[in-house]
């Protein structure tokens, strides 16, 4: 499937894009990380922890274990605080 992959903030800066389109065989977010992390070392250093590292699917606040079955587009970035 293809599959429009965005990153914000730091999870941007050390993958060093801010958007890709990705062709992936991944069936949850958790399988779409382990094909990233395994491409090269700065998705390995921007995914090494992920309690850091909030997923959205579609505009959705997802899970990693989240299907990705008929998504458009995942979204990875830090924890937002509030202020």
């Amino acid at each position: 499937m293809q599959l429009e992959v965005l990153y914000f903030a730091w999870v941007r800066e050390r993958i060093g894009v801010p958007r890709e389109t990705v062709q992936t065989e991944a069936r949850t977010v958790a399988e779409l990380v382990a094909e990233l992390t395994a491409r090269e070392e700065r998705y390995a250093a921007a995914f090494a922890d992920l309690s850091t590292v909030r997923v959205a699917l579609d505009q959705t606040l997802s899970e990693f274990d989240a299907p990705l079955d008929g998504v458009r587009e995942a979204a990875f970035f830090p924890p937002m605080t509030g202020g």
